[in-house]
């Protein structure tokens, strides 16, 4: 084998480790020149999610939709399932979800607070863009209301502002490990003053193909409204994700947080919105100005009396906002004064008045990238909100078949640069069930996008929000200048 066909195998097994269990074939031999320039990116042949435990409420009622958009070139067979957990390596369980085809969602079911984490794996023609969403409805107790998350790859770090140890909050970091062999985890917590002490934060070990919930009031002993978790990997990988739940105003899942940086977007806060709490970190000693913007329908601007936000080197800075969209869409657009500083950041929103409220959590996204989809939407309880703060951008929006039926239908729109938009998504025609949204940039300009679900219980109005990032559909694939056909030896 020739050199140059070496370092191609070795630039794609990379692509693959970064992007969790993505993969691609490396070309066949005798592809020329012209073909490697053309296939720049590929569609992933294989991926891995991760889904943490739903809940431990006997009331809780989960939904769980699978869905991988259709993609050119990967008209070959394949596979995909979501199994528990705890399952043991190769044992034949039946799967939580099987999904149909490419472009039509399918849903699995469950109740009570039995349900476990789930490790799913899409190989073929499943793998591109491969997207499982996680609903659940808690109808009363700690923690009651709607609570959602994006299934994610397995990383080895994660940032979590907006987590708290406060007697109010009870707080989970779930740790879900797909490998066979254990992982081993490192939870740094800091509050308002800097790192908090905190006991059996390190070493944390997740046990092959299982999940560890890591209640984090556990490690510490002081009690604080605003935390960052700061959740590190030192042997393997795992997936992780906060679950807030609050005795007062219910609770969701806190996904984290964009890669610590000097410029941020955290987009889409409902525009009903009654309170919006910004809680920001940045590592490090350096302190750091935050100039804080909204991004409006109508454009940036700086909200009275929160035009800054100070945040001190290593420590936890929150900002009440109020209902700063004022009954529009909005994003929140977060500069740094010196870009060389990196910040994270999520803010915690509310929804409702008096002992009639839930909150969800917004961290700052990640762009749309290539594409992005959301599941588990339905025509009356979805708000599509996107936002581009750098330009004018356009996007176009496909909304897929139902699970129970209908067709797809696509649709073309101009954001406007520094503007957020709550866009009229296409339907499905003939919907039934619940479909699939995706969100393809058409231009060069970075564009930021959420999805929120609502429903209303006994007065309540329940809502979950989730970031849209780039969805792994393709890997990049390094060109090269040289013959990629392998040598006789």
């Amino acid at each position: 084998m020739n050199r140059t066909t070496l370092s191609l195998i070795a630039g794609v097994t990379a692509l693959a480790a970064v992007t969790g269990f993505a993969a691609v074939s490396a070309p066949e031999a005798g592809t020329s020149d012209e073909t490697a320039t053309a296939a720049a990116h590929l569609p992933v042949e294989r991926t891995s999610l991760l889904c943490p435990r739903p809940s431990t409420s006997d009331l809780a009622e989960t939904t769980y939709t699978s869905f991988t958009p259709v993609t050119k070139g990967t008209e070959n067979e394949g596979t995909a399932a979501l199994k528990p957990a705890t399952q043991k390596p190769g044992a034949d369980e039946k799967p939580v979800v099987e999904p149909g085809d490419p472009g039509k969602p399918v849903t699995g079911d469950t109740t009570g607070g039995d349900a476990p984490a789930l490790i799913g794996t899409a190989e073929g023609r499943f793998a591109p863009g491969w997207t499982v969403q996680q609903t659940t409805e808690v109808a009363a107790g700690t923690g009651r209301g709607l609570q959602g998350v994006a299934c994610t790859a397995a990383d080895t770090e994660f940032w979590f502002p907006g987590a708290s140890t406060d007697t109010d909050r009870t707080d989970y970091v779930h740790l879900t490990n797909p490998d066979d062999s254990a992982a081993v985890v490192d939870i740094e917590l800091y509050g308002k003053d800097g790192a908090l002490k905190t006991v059996v934060g390190e070493g944390i070990t997740v046990r092959p193909h299982s999940s560890e919930p890591v209640l984090l009031s556990t490690l510490t002993d002081e009690k604080q409204t605003d935390v960052t978790a700061h959740v590190m990997v030192r042997s393997g990988r795992v997936g992780a994700a906060v679950q807030a739940l609050d005795a007062e105003v219910g609770g969701d899942w806190l996904p984290a947080s964009a890669d610590p940086s000097g410029s941020l977007v955290l987009p889409g806060i409902p525009k009903d919105a009654t309170a919006v709490r910004l809680v920001a970190f940045t590592p490090g000693d350096a302190d750091v100005d935050l100039k804080v913007r909204l991004a409006s329908p109508s454009g940036l601007i700086t909200p009275a009396g929160n035009e800054t936000l100070h945040v001190k080197g290593g420590m936890t800075t929150a900002a009440d906002l109020g209902d700063i969209t004022r009954g529009e869409a909005g994003s929140l657009v977060l500069t740094a004064s010196d870009s060389s500083v990196p910040v994270v950041a999520a803010v915690r929103v509310l929804r409702g008045d008096g002992d009639k409220q839930e909150s969800a959590f917004i961290p700052a996204a990640r762009p749309v990238g290539t594409r992005a989809t959301s599941v588990d939407n339905t025509a009356k309880g979805t708000t599509l909100s996107v936002t581009a703060p750098e330009g004018t951008a356009k996007i176009k929006v496909t909304a897929s078949a139902g699970t129970e039926g209908g067709t797809a239908a696509s649709k073309t729109y101009t954001i406007k640069s520094g503007t957020t938009q709550n866009i009229e998504a296409p339907v499905p025609a003939g919907a039934k069930g619940t479909y699939a949204l995706t969100i393809e940039p058409r231009s060069d300009t970075p564009v930021y996008a959420s999805r929120t679900l609502t429903a209303t219980e006994s007065g309540v109005p329940f809502f979950t929000v989730q970031p849209l990032p780039d969805d792994r559909g393709t890997v990049a694939v390094p060109e090269s200048e040289e013959d990629l056909s392998v040598l006789q030896q």
